[in-house]
């Protein structure tokens, strides 16, 4: 594959430009006290060449569309001209003079690894050719599990409820470490992971498996454990969603949540893995779109609370690092405030960071307008861009700002990183039920296997679909299968059919997805039990499906459908792994939530 692609060869004009304009600002732990002042000084000074437009554009953290800074597709140059009024990346920064850009990959950022990393170099090129010459800050959701961004050939690693079932410290800093140092080779600086939301609510439409358990202070030993891998790997951790997003039943994309917790309650259950992660160094937290009526009695949006984000977050937790906003065009924060108002109300409440607004013009004038006429003072917003700027140097993008395939290479989705995600993801995979000792399958007794289930889309687009992709493994282990996908609301006719497609096999095994009281995923397992064949359910998502399940002999816990986790459910059941998950959140009776059918802790293993 031809390597030397012409971004990632910076002009030494450009190179030149930025080492003269931030004299190689990379401040490190090690760095003298003396030094850090002199580095602080340069920050300082590139914040006075700084008109009030630069200024302003560095709080911004922005989407655009497209594989290439300069060269996106058509489609692409429209979307960015109907939404931000500009054609390129390349556009945007001179326009707006952008600190942030964020990646997604249904903006088309992500094809694959090469390409990212031309991406941000082109960004980055973009940036250091402007007159005051200032390096982008790219960010990326890859929390991992069920929120990827970035698919295959790079390294998917289990989420966070996987890993708090895997009770594995080590293990957690290891997959951050390998995470962060894939996406730092691809020129992604700062990650908005990992969650740092205690899941005491089964009903969370939001946050769910995305939390490593309902444990405060397992929660918190986890988010410790991954923000050192992360910032370890040069990335930023981006600790989330503060003040804590864990016991909701309301998503915050699409409306406002209120959390009724009492402050003695949050400080119990919501604060200890906020803390854990500003006593770990964190680079940056992000703030939640919630009412917490015992933290600030005017209810505002925690995003736009100054009690909560100044009187709590900086002056009673002691946090001095980068505060970065949920997305501003989540329903959330705009149920109460108008797109213009939201960005400067977020300044005023404590956050240096604003993230994805609706509407960039809308935001970005509003702020400038408010710092003109007053309201928001200069000296407030220099002191957000010094946060910003101390983490850009922090990280080294004052330095190196540019990446290279040949690094892309030695590092993204190698074997060793992919073999280290397939040994962690058989220790989070969780057996909560095995009567008559069913499992493990022997191919030899029980060759043929029947795979039927929901086939979820995948979280990075390029993984699954679940049944195939259990199905392909079993094979790969000496079994003969069968896939009939049924969905997650499967219909009388397609249940009929997995019946008589049962018929004649040794086992099935059912990909169960998210079971509600209504769901007929829970007709199809009791119909398929019925007909004597022995049924394995593998919850791919939530591990509560199986207080809704009857009938089936055996039932495993995945947190995910990535094909790491189902890969690792397939060799638990087929005897080539053993299952070492213990819940970390635990299960309630269906009927009666009061009651717990399998407590934080639970866990299986074979003889």
């Amino acid at each position: 594959m031809h390597h030397r692609a012409t971004a990632t060869t910076p002009s030494r004009r450009t190179l030149l430009t930025v080492t003269a304009a931030a004299a190689a600002v990379a401040v490190t732990g090690a760095a003298t006290p003396a030094g850090a002042a002199s580095d602080e000084r340069r920050l300082e000074r590139l914040i006075s060449r700084m008109s009030l437009e630069e200024k302003v554009g560095q709080l911004f953290v922005m989407r655009v569309y497209g594989h290439s800074a300069t060269a996106p597709d058509q489609a692409d140059v429209d979307a960015n001209l109907k939404e931000i009024g500009v054609r390129t990346a390349a556009e945007l920064i001179a326009k707006y003079h952008v600190g942030g850009i964020i990646y997604f990959s249904w903006a088309r950022n992500t094809r694959d690894p090469h390409q990212i990393a031309d991406l941000s170099n082109g960004i980055q090129r973009a940036a250091l050719d402007r007159s005051t010459p200032v390096p982008v800050l790219i960010s990326i959701d890859q929390e991992h599990g069920i929120v990827a961004r970035i698919g295959e050939p790079a390294t998917l690693m289990p989420g966070a409820m996987a890993l708090g079932a895997g009770g594995s410290r080590s293990d957690a800093r290891r997959a951050a470490h390998v995470a962060g140092s894939e996406l730092a080779a691809m020129g992604i600086r700062q990650n908005y992971a990992p969650v740092a939301d205690v899941n005491v609510n089964p009903a969370n439409p939001v946050i769910g498996v995305r939390s490593f358990g309902s444990d405060p202070r397992a929660v918190a030993g986890m988010v410790a454990a991954q923000v050192s891998g992360y910032q370890r790997a040069g990335i930023a951790a981006t600790s989330k969603h503060f003040p804590g997003h864990g016991d909701t039943s309301v998503d915050s994309h699409y409306g406002l949540p209120t959390i009724t917790h009492t402050r003695e309650q949050w400080r119990a259950l919501d604060a200890p893995p906020f803390r854990a992660a500003i006593a770990a160094g964190i680079d940056s937290i992000m703030t939640a779109h919630i009412v917490v009526p015992a933290l600030d009695p005017a209810e505002d949006p925690a995003t736009l609370s100054r009690p909560i984000l100044t009187g709590i977050l900086r002056q009673q937790l002691g946090y001095d690092g980068v505060v970065v906003t949920d997305s501003l065009g989540m329903e959330g924060v705009r149920t109460k405030y108008g797109d213009d108002r939201v960005p400067v109300l977020a300044l005023k409440a404590g956050c240096d960071q604003l993230l994805n607004p609706p509407k960039l013009d809308v935001a970005w004038n509003a702020v400038l307008k408010a710092v003109r006429n007053g309201e928001i003072s200069e000296a407030r917003v220099d002191e957000s861009i010094l946060r910003i700027l101390r983490l850009k140097a922090k990280l080294g993008l004052f330095h190196e700002p540019y990446v290279t395939h040949d690094t892309v290479d030695r590092t993204v989705g190698t074997r060793p990183h992919l073999a280290t995600a397939d040994r962690i993801a058989e220790r989070t995979t969780t057996l909560l039920l095995n009567d008559g000792g069913l499992l493990p399958l022997r191919s030899a007794d029980r060759p043929n296997l029947l795979v039927v289930g929901a086939d979820a889309a995948s979280p990075s687009g390029t993984t699954g679909p679940p049944t195939a992709t259990l199905a392909g493994a079993l094979t790969e282990l000496g079994f003969t299968t069968t896939v009939l996908p049924t969905g997650t609301a499967p219909s009388t006719a397609r249940i009929d059919e997995a019946v008589a497609a049962a018929a004649g096999k040794d086992a099935v095994i059912v990909g169960t997805y998210n079971v509600t009281a209504t769901s007929s995923q829970r007709t199809l397992v009791s119909r398929l039990a019925a007909t004597g064949v022995p049924v394995v359910t593998v919850a791919i998502r939530n591990p509560y499906d199986i207080a809704r399940l009857s009938g089936q002999r055996a039932t495993l816990a995945t947190y995910s459908w990535t094909d790491v986790e189902l890969r690792a459910a397939a060799r638990v059941i087929a005897g080539e792994a053993r299952p070492e998950g213990r819940l970390p959140v635990p299960v309630q009776r269906a009927d009666d939530p009061a009651l717990v059918l399998y407590p934080v802790g639970y866990g299986l293993t074979y003889d």
